[in-house]
């Protein structure tokens, strides 16, 4: 039998880890603020890799505080908090976190992570467009871009979603997750 103590613990644990797995999105979020842009408001997106392995360790709420968080203090840390370029990775981080959330809760086992990257890669990039007709640009033609966004949002989904496939693999050897299994976190999603 577990000992509440041992159960406290084990949630401190668990909070620790969650909150390297912020601090570090959101270094990877400053760092590629910092690196040149191929297109327009196009990242590589690097912290979504710990979006994923957040959801494959501690689930949908995990992931959704993990990159809302990334979003609101790399923001800050970069000065645009509210500014044009917050709306967009906001928006664009909503758009994926909503698009993964539905995969995973819809598809359950049928998806894994490579899958759910690309995912959260073609919700980012329509909710960057969404806001950015709507409040930046403000015109219609911006959707002309989606076809160029989607093909990078394809590779970078498929780097992002292998990465964290590693990532969760590696991490699931730790003594930390060694009660959790691959799949959607401690709760996973139920059938």
């Amino acid at each position: 039998m577990i000992s509440s103590a041992d159960e406290q613990l084990e949630q401190i644990r668990q909070r620790v880890f969650m909150a390297l797995f912020i601090a570090l999105a959101v270094g990877l979020h400053t760092l590629e603020a910092l690196l040149p842009n191929p297109l327009p408001w196009f990242r590589v997106g690097l912290a979504n890799i710990l979006a994923l392995t957040a959801l494959s360790i501690y689930g949908l709420k995990g992931m959704w505080v993990l990159s809302l968080s990334r979003i609101f203090i790399g923001s800050l840390l970069i000065g645009n908090l509210f500014g044009p370029g917050f709306l967009l990775s906001f928006c664009g981080g909503v758009g994926a976190c909503l698009l993964m959330s539905a995969g995973a809760l819809l598809l359950k086992r049928g998806i894994g992570l490579v899958g759910l990257s690309l995912l959260g890669a073609t919700g980012h990039v329509c909710g960057q467009l969404l806001i950015a007709s709507l409040v930046v640009v403000q015109h219609q033609s911006i959707w002309l871009l989606l076809p160029a966004f989607l093909f990078f949002a394809l590779i970078s989904g498929v780097i992002n979603g292998l990465a964290a496939d590693l990532l969760v693999d590696y991490l699931l050897k730790h003594p930390a997750f060694c009660d959790c299994r691959k799949g959607f976190g401690r709760h996973h999603v139920e059938g």
